[in-house]
This record gives C-alpha cells, structure tokens and sequence, in this order.
C-alpha cells in the first residue's frame, strides 16, 4: 500500500524531466538553467516585440486582433498558422459559417493585412526534416472474381 502512495510524486518527478529534457533539447532552457517565455513556434527574423499575454506581434492592429480573435479562441492558434491571404480569408469564414464568428466588418480588412504580415507563410529552406507527403494517385484494383 505504502508504494501506491509513491505513485503520483514519482509521476510528478518524471513530467518534470521530460519537460525539462524537451526545452532543454529545444534551446528553451537559458544558459543559466531557468526556462525560457516562448510564445511562439517561429520567431520573426526581425525579432518583432510581442505581446506578453498573447504572444502575438506587437503592431497597431494588435488590439483590433486580440480583440477579435481571442476572444473565442487562444492565440496559439494564430502563433502555429502561417497562412497566405486567401487561406486567412477562407479560415475566417469557415469560422463565420461553422463556429458562429461574427462578421468583421470594416475590421476585417485591417485584421488580415495583421495576419498576413505577422503569420503569413515562412519561406524557409528545408530544414532536414521529411518533406511533406506528395499528393498520391490512388488506383482501383480490379479483382478477377
């Protein structure tokens, strides 16, 4: 009985370790040892300020966005897409069709030139990860029954 008790401090120390593994091996560890605030995935090679409750490039619109935007959903969902206009748009509306987004109005405009100059798409060389599946051409087996 006594070693079920172990149970959840031992749990507690080994998420602690991977955690630590992971940001360590992610360069999110500083070189004095304590955790680093990462708000996003990519950082801007001009290292734009961000803002330090949402992680979201600091610029005029930025008010306009968080106003807009977080408040249905989190800003990481902005920090992981990289998005073109077109699909910034198409997103928008799926939202606006399927999630009950309200329409933007006269802020949409100024919302999407946000986006797409602080989350659009990174041109970046490959990276030495697998490239991305092709698109595949399925055939139909014919069977000789």
């Amino acid at each position: 009985m006594k070693q079920m008790k172990k149970w959840p401090a031992l749990a507690f120390a080994l998420a602690a370790l991977i955690t630590v593994a992971a940001q360590t091996r992610s360069g999110l560890i500083a070189k004095n040892g304590a955790p680093e605030t990462v708000y996003s995935t990519y950082a801007p090679a001009d290292s734009v300020k961000t803002d330090p409750e949402t992680g979201l490039a600091v610029d005029e619109h930025l008010t306009l966005v968080k106003g807009q935007c977080t408040a249905c959903h989190s800003s990481k969902l902005i920090l992981q897409s990289h998005f073109s206009r077109d699909k910034w748009i198409e997103r928008i509306r799926w939202m606006q069709r399927t999630q009950k987004l309200w329409d933007l109005g006269e802020s949409e405009p100024a919302i999407l030139a946000y986006l797409v100059k602080h989350y659009g798409p990174i041109d970046q060389p490959f990276d030495g990860r697998r490239e991305p599946l092709k698109a595949t051409k399925w055939h139909k087996l014919e069977t000789g029954r």
